[in-house]
């Protein structure tokens, strides 16, 4: 069981949101919903251990994440906006490098599966710099293939870039993850349709009027 309790988080002088209580159920996908500059990515950097709450704390299975780093990061998986791919490197070696950083497995034949059910098998030894942009982002999306085992999948903007039958063929493997049990935290401005368990949250809605004194 994945908790927000009582988060606040302020950047500069705006408190984007204080209080915001929350807990994200296993088997459900939770989408963070509302305009930019309410918050979503960083509310996804704070569930993920990436940022620290300004007040409250995150809790996994009941314990707080900063109390046990270790075991948090096993458990979660985090895909960002940005693809964090090398142009110079290929989809094999950047798939190879991102994973491992990450504790995903990274041997040769997860990785070569990995981007061949994305459909970079053709292109897996060709320097990035040569991909569309859409085939980059799959680059990066291919972990979440090698995330399999993660309990907690935290993605931001995952279907940016994505072509249509790309983005169904993602939103198709997010549901049957959710449908496996895994919690499923995700932030898209794509108006995407799951068939899975979902709910909203708004960030906004725990947005105070005032400044930061």
């Amino acid at each position: 069981m994945l908790e927000a309790s009582a988060l606040t988080c302020i950047k500069g002088d705006r408190i984007l949101f204080r209080d915001l209580t929350h807990v994200f159920r296993p088997g459900v996908l939770t989408r963070i919903a509302g305009p930019n500059g309410v918050g979503k990515t960083s509310l996804l950097r704070l569930l993920c251990g990436l940022a620290q709450p300004d007040e409250g704390e995150v809790r996994w299975q009941g314990v707080p994440v900063r109390a046990q780093t270790d075991a948090w990061h096993r458990a979660v998986f985090f895909y960002g906006h940005l693809p964090a791919v090398h142009e110079l490197l290929s989809p094999r070696e950047n798939l190879r490098s991102l994973a491992a950083v990450q504790g995903l497995p990274h041997d040769a034949a997860a990785i070569d599966a990995a981007l061949a059910e994305l459909g970079l098998a053709r292109q897996r030894d060709l320097p990035v710099w040569v991909l569309s942009a859409g085939q980059r982002r799959r680059v990066a999306l291919a972990r979440l293939i090698l995330a399999q085992e993660r309990p907690v999948w935290i993605l931001d903007e995952p279907f940016t870039a994505l072509d249509v039958a790309a983005v169904a063929a993602l939103a198709r493997r997010i549901e049957a993850r959710v449908r496996d049990g895994a919690t499923v935290v995700l932030t898209t401005h794509q108006d995407v349709e799951f068939s899975c368990a979902c709910e909203t949250l708004e960030p906004g809605r725990f947005a105070p009027r005032r400044k930061v004194a």
